[in-house]
């Protein structure tokens, strides 16, 4: 599109003030900047002001968790499963890294955070260590894809190119970016963080496949023969990835999705639980799990919404791609966001002051017909990074992996 074209239609949807310093920029700035609004959904606007659903009207069930007990019994039975299903090269691994790691205090993205304390040990580097734990163990190097975003790309590129991707094969490493979505204020107008260009983020977990698929990569998964993917958050430092029993277990069930889970080690912990709605596979917030559900118990007297996910998920490739173009959830969440004001200035507020929209990939396991909660024990594989201090910080997170012998 031509600048006249792009302002008829901003005109329509009445944006018309993205081109406020327009004749201010250079021509390649103003060609970075129409490419933008040309790429831009601007579908997302129209969510703001809805009510995200709830469990409040879902008919919600228990799900059948495979609890640690009887993983131990299938044992030998699955993980040989899952040693020839990776093998035969049937398993990717998806690593979302398109955050950064502005709640430790960093400027940088989160997979570059060190948590050494002898020596330098970076968020990157141990995951890509348990990662290749598992390439070691069956002889077969994994195909790992890192999902990053237009705020940490070149950084997070950069950095493991540097760090000769900590041992792993590069031939085995594929980046791509995360779809962005735009940011607005209270009104849904878009702000603008530079002259030249839109505030935007990340569209939320919930995107990863679809853009995979704009990155072409989905054609490559395709011709490698992958046929599942091992989906994992760059936060959990203690998590085994592409692991050969949680493969194994998801092949024999049968089911097209399986999840991660602990047990919470409080009945009101804040983390999403697994359950069924409306017969669906899905995770419930902890901010909807009523005392009446959080209290329900099975015939041993056991809880029966007790099992939380960690964020590391196997999904079947086609099943998720049969129902990829169905419209996922688009939630609205108000966040900091940084904006030019009126006179060019960049602000960046101390309060919320706007939107941001996402899709979370708990609405697309929602979309799937069967899942597999597999519970791995907490203290070996749950470390979480998400605060500076505290709980799931970078306090607590060192102090698992010193226990299960790391050193740091």
């Amino acid at each position: 599109m031509n600048v006249e074209q792009i302002k008829e239609k901003l005109k329509a949807i009445h944006q018309e003030q993205l081109l406020t310093y327009y004749d201010e920029l250079d021509e390649e700035q103003k060609t970075q900047l129409l490419s933008q609004i040309e790429g831009t959904d601007f579908s997302v606007l129209s969510h703001i002001g809805e009510k995200n659903d709830t469990a409040d009207n879902a008919q919600i069930t228990p799900i059948k968790a495979l609890t640690l007990p009887e993983i131990k019994e299938q044992e030998a039975s699955i993980k040989n499963t899952g040693v020839q299903a990776i093998r035969s090269g049937k398993l990717g691994a998806v690593l979302l890294a398109g955050g950064m790691g502005t709640r430790l205090g960093s400027d940088s993205p989160k997979g570059m955070y060190d948590i050494g304390i002898t020596k330098p040990v970076f968020i990157f580097q141990r995951l890509i260590e348990n990662l290749l734990d598992v390439v070691k163990e069956t002889e077969t190097c994994i195909h790992l894809f890192i999902m990053t975003s237009d705020k940490n790309h070149e950084m997070t590129t950069a950095f493991l190119e540097e760090k000769e991707y900590f041992g792993y094969d590069k031939n085995f490493i594929h980046f791509f970016q995360q779809d962005m979505a735009p940011a607005t204020d209270y009104e849904g107008k878009i702000y603008l963080e530079e002259k030249g260009k839109l505030a935007s983020s990340p569209n939320g977990n919930g995107g990863w496949l679809t853009s995979m698929r704009n990155a072409g990569l989905l054609e490559f998964v395709h011709k490698e023969g992958i046929e599942w993917l091992n989906v994992f958050a760059v936060d959990n430092v203690l998590q085994r990835i592409a692991d050969p029993l949680f493969l194994g277990a998801a092949i024999e069930s049968g089911c097209t999705v399986g999840a991660k889970v602990v047990r919470k080690n409080d009945p009101d912990e804040k983390v999403g639980v697994m359950c069924l709605k409306n017969g669906h596979p899905s995770i419930m917030e902890y901010y909807d799990l009523t005392p009446e559900l959080r209290d329900t118990l099975d015939e041993n007297g056991e809880r029966v919404y007790n099992f939380g996910v960690i964020l590391n998920y196997l999904i079947e490739v086609k099943n998720a791609e049969q129902v990829m173009n169905q419209a996922l959830p688009v939630h609205v969440v108000e966040k900091k966001i940084p904006y030019l004001d009126e006179n060019g200035i960049l602000v960046k507020p101390e309060k919320p002051n706007g939107y941001k929209f996402e899709t979370l990939i708990l609405d697309l396991i929602e979309l799937m017909d069967q899942c597999l909660p597999f519970e791995v024990e907490r203290e070996k594989e749950f470390a979480p990074i998400k605060n500076k201090t505290g709980v799931d910080s970078v306090e607590s997170a060192p102090a698992l992996l010193k226990k299960n012998g790391y050193t740091l």
